[in-house]
């Protein structure tokens, strides 16, 4: 079980790595800085729910079950469901704030 815990974990890794490479060439014309923090903020959001859903993974497959059942012992990080939830309305919030901002301001 704990090989297809790293398994995963590599994979959504993985997956962040790329999304951090595609996200980060990709050209970006912002009209002011608020734009661009806005579009950090998004970017964020998006590839930081790859690293949060890799650390789940990584983080039970790093705690020792020693005739516990998984859910008793992975209780303890509840609040680590937080993180994603945290990542992914930053990403909303900050996708639709750029949405609803008028290009042809000066």
């Amino acid at each position: 079980m704990r090989i297809a815990e790293l398994a995963l974990a590599c994979l959504f890794a993985a997956g962040g790595l790329r999304s951090a490479w595609r996200w980060v060439r990709r050209p970006f014309e912002g009209a002011d800085v608020r734009d661009y923090l806005l579009y950090a903020a998004h970017l964020t959001g998006r590839i930081g729910l790859w690293f949060a859903f890799a650390g789940y993974f990584a983080l039970a497959a790093s705690i020792g079950l020693q005739g516990r059942a998984a859910g008793d012992e992975l209780a303890r990080y509840r609040w680590y469901a937080l993180v994603p939830i945290a990542l992914a309305a930053l990403q909303l919030l900050a996708g639709l704030a750029l949405g609803r901002r008028s290009p042809d301001r000066t």
